[in-house]
């Protein structure tokens, strides 16, 4: 794994230089435990300097002919699909996702880098009456200037590339904050891959740091005019509240507690695949994960045992066996946390189907159900291989259970009548469902986001075009105003 170490600087200003912080970020392999490389934290100065390249870089940027710059995007794509191999090794070790994860996360990034192509050439002006003879209005659409990208450790190099590359082909510059846990694949691979691809120096800069070291530095910096921000929406509060203080915009993608509703009249097989798929994908570790799978009573014993048949298949292990389907979670701290939680609901009067174990980072998948209508585990969003089964009766019921929560991000209903689904999902406050599917899709052209806690704004198609660019109105006169003194 050489290139970690090749990759493990900051990048400011097409630099690849140590931070000057007194301390190291340490990158490690969550399933063996193998440090994978150590970073110098970059400083609040630092970050200065990452910004202030940036401002200067984008000027010519946003000038240049947008044909000239989806070149970019169009030799990027080129470089992942020759690198595909390299860079899913590098997800396997870096976040321990497993080998389907990293080619489902691969898929994903190309799918966005030929939707960045299609951004560049996006942005359309307008011309509007006016009620004054003479006045002609035109409507510019022009990039909002330097756009903050903080992003997370569960689809570090997807969910990186989802706000930096549309920025990037829309004439912004951007400055990259990626997870301390995953600074290779959210943070310098993507600037690597960027600049072997063509990209001018100063229109890309990655910083790795903390918080404990910058304090909100990357947030209150005069120059970006737009914070994108992937993670917890504990986090995502602060972000919005000073980002509100300091006049920026804030594009939030937060946490969800998805439910997945089965109906009476759904087929039953097919709904354990989606259930189980939408539930354990990346060992839970997904905000759009089914966090609770809603079984209308009739089918509830049917449905259960399947589940739990399937669930018991599952392997857990090695990420880089091509066999596993369960690999580790990020780090010990969530490995704990998740393995607290089902204590914690036992305790409270659940029954456990499976009841999971933790051997280091790795959480063998539970299954919980008879879990009482007032847990807060019902409320909250668990990021590791744990299912809640919940029984209702009849569709009301459903959609009271499905709502009962701060989230509102994703979901899915199954049925044999799809409108049937379609009445029900729109009675669901998600800012995303999927009828006869399962709860984890995201598409380049669909608007994607989340409502109540799980988000502000939206990403992908013309919401990534309204979320990078602002408007900008300019009036000509033609003919000679009248003014009243």
């Amino acid at each position: 794994m050489s290139h970690f170490t090749d990759l493990a600087h900051q990048y400011i200003d097409g630099e690849w230089k140590p931070g000057s912080g007194s301390w190291d970020i340490i990158d490690f392999n969550p399933y063996t435990g193998e440090k994978l490389a150590s970073i110098t934290v970059a400083t609040a100065g630092e970050v200065d300097r990452a910004y202030r390249a940036a401002e200067r870089a984008q000027t010519a940027w946003a000038q240049t002919n947008p044909y000239t710059r989806r070149l970019v995007f169009e030799r990027a794509l080129r470089i992942v699909e020759d690198r595909e191999e390299e860079i899913s090794a590098t997800i396997v070790a870096e976040l321990g996702g497993t080998r389907l994860k990293a080619a489902f996360e691969l898929h994903l990034v190309k799918e966005f880098l030929r939707e960045s192509m299609q951004l560049a050439l996006r942005p359309e002006g307008r011309i509007l009456p006016s009620p004054v003879d003479g006045k002609e209005n035109r409507v510019y659409r022009v990039p909002v200037g330097v756009v903050g990208v903080i992003s997370p450790f569960n689809f570090p190099f997807f969910l990186s590339v989802k706000s930096v590359a549309p920025a990037l082909a829309l004439g912004n510059a951007v400055v990259l904050k990626p997870h301390q846990n995953t600074p290779i694949c959210g943070g310098t691979l993507v600037a690597r891959i960027l600049e072997e691809a063509g990209l001018p120096a100063g229109v890309l800069n990655v910083v790795v740091t903390d918080i404990a070291e910058i304090g909100d530095a990357l947030l209150t910096h005069p120059v970006p005019k737009v914070i994108s921000f992937t993670g917890s929406d504990r986090v995502g509060r602060h972000v919005a509240t000073v980002c509100a203080q300091n006049f920026k915009r804030a594009v939030l993608e937060l946490g969800g507690n998805s439910a997945l509703i089965v109906l009476d009249d759904a087929d039953v097989d097919y709904a354990v695949d989606a259930a189980v798929f939408s539930r354990f994908v990346h060992q839970g570790q997904v905000c759009m994960a089914a966090n609770r799978i809603l079984v209308d009573r009739s089918v509830e014993a049917e449905f259960t045992e399947k589940f739990v048949a399937k669930v018991r298949t599952l392997r857990v292990g090695d990420p880089a066996d091509p066999a596993t389907q369960i690999g580790p979670l990020i780090n010990s701290q969530q490995a704990e946390s998740v393995s607290a939680v089902v204590e914690q609901t036992i305790r409270g009067g659940a029954t456990a189907l499976l009841h999971g174990t933790a051997d280091g980072n790795l959480v063998s998948p539970s299954v919980l159900t008879g879990i009482p209508a007032d847990d807060p585990v019902l409320r909250q969003e668990i990021f590791g291989p744990v299912a809640l089964i919940v029984p209702f009766d009849g569709e009301d019921e459903a959609v009271r259970i499905a709502n009962d929560t701060p989230y509102g991000l994703s979901g899915a209903v199954h049925t044999g009548d799809v409108e049937r689904g379609v009445r029900l999902a729109r009675r669901v406050h998600t800012g995303m469902i999927h009828i006869n599917d399962g709860t984890v899709h995201d598409e380049p052209i669909v608007p994607f986001g989340g409502e109540k806690h799980s988000g502000l704004g939206r990403l992908n198609g013309e919401a990534t075009v309204d979320a990078f660019t602002t408007q900008k109105w300019i009036s000509v006169q033609h003919g000679r105003s009248r003014f009243p003194f």
